[in-house]
């Protein structure tokens, strides 16, 4: 993930305090993890913030492409220095760590540290001076540094792990789900009537107009309560030219409003219309600077809907490391309706079976 301008400064000049900042760029305390800090110089700030899952059991094939991967990102972002840093076992986290300090020399980019954690302690595979690298590890509380305080003071929140956060965008349960399968099924009846009578160009004039009013609702702190409110706009997104119009209004000014929306969509829709506001969820992430909910988004979308392409392309972006910066909408609304005239958008991929529009 990227870092975000939305984050107060906090000068880190310790491994401690490193430690207990690293959370709240990811979201949530990582395990099993590595997590490469990269800055523009030893004093500068942080540029880019990446994790990655330890292989278990180890293994030197993927051990070497995630240094390769970490390495190329690096670069791309103009980091010239990084901290590495790998929570839970020297089993696992000693491979990965020697991959990326080899690769680290090869490209030229200094490794201010490479840190290991587990239980409270961290280690400095580079530190060889006992008295401020004990053999035992060097106890930090990561969540009582004065950074940590300082970010937790200002509202940013680190969930448990990688689990909880997925847990945010989980569907919903119980009498909402039932609720929302009606829904559903009372849209897809509107929307089979409305396509008998014009084709699935049909849906493009009340869908824009649904989902145009949904994020203006959200940008003045409102809310869609009904549960047919949220199945029209989870049914009408599946129209390519109705999603990517709400893509082009994703002013990253408004990125928590419009992941408020997003999010409660992508907990309601169900199966089949997902991968729309989940794409449109990881924009909205993405802007914020929150790679890792970005991430989780594409989980969810890719889930429901294996290769979809908006989701492949969010993910290719992120890999790379490409800023929150860079995130703005590709096209403007008017763009947008200029490449859906006629002859129109007649190529949409077929939708899942049963569905009344195209994906």
């Amino acid at each position: 993930m990227t870092t975000s301008s939305g984050r107060p400064p906090v000068r880190i000049s310790t491994p401690a305090g490193l430690l207990a900042v690293i959370p709240f760029l990811l979201g949530f305390t990582p395990t099993d993890s590595l997590v490469v800090i990269g800055s523009a110089n030893p004093l500068g700030r942080i540029r880019v913030a990446l994790r990655y899952d330890l292989p278990d059991p180890p293994d030197a094939e993927l051990a070497g492409e995630i240094a390769a991967h970490a390495t190329a990102v690096l670069a791309r972002q103009h980091a010239t220095s990084a901290v590495i840093t790998g929570y839970g076992p020297g089993r696992l986290v000693t491979p990965v760590a020697d991959a990326v300090r080899q690769a680290a020399a090869r490209t030229g980019v200094i490794l201010r540290d490479v840190l290991r954690v587990e239980g409270g302690r961290y280690w400095s595979y580079l530190c060889r001076e006992p008295s401020c690298c004990p053999s035992d590890g060097v106890p930090f509380d990561a969540a009582g540094h004065p950074a940590a305080r300082l970010l937790t003071g200002v509202g940013l929140a680190v969930l448990s792990g990688r689990a909880e956060l997925a847990a945010t965008i989980a569907p919903v349960t119980g009498a909402e789900a039932e609720a929302m399968a009606e829904a559903t099924r009372r849209a897809e009846r509107a929307g089979t009537r409305l396509i008998a009578g014009g084709g699935p160009a049909a849906l493009d004039a009340p869908g824009l107009a649904a989902v145009r009013s949904a994020i203006e609702v959200y940008r003045r702190g409102g809310s869609v309560t009904a549960a047919v409110g949220h199945a029209w706009l989870a049914l009408v997104l599946t129209r390519l030219r109705i999603r990517d119009d709400a893509w082009a209004r994703m002013d990253p000014a408004h990125h928590r409003e419009h992941g408020r929306l997003w999010t409660g969509l992508v907990r309601r829709a169900q199966p089949g219309y997902v991968a729309a506001p989940a794409c449109l969820l990881a924009v909205t992430a993405w802007q914020g600077g929150d790679g890792a909910l970005a991430n989780v988004a594409l989980d969810r979308a890719l889930a429901d809907h294996p290769g979809y392409s908006m989701a492949l392309l969010l993910r290719d972006a992120l890999a790379s490391g490409v800023p929150p910066s860079a995130a703005a909408p590709p096209m403007t609304p008017e763009e947008v309706a200029d490449s859906y005239a006629p002859p129109g958008d007649a190529e949409d991929p077929p939708g899942p079976a049963g569905h009344v529009t195209g994906t």
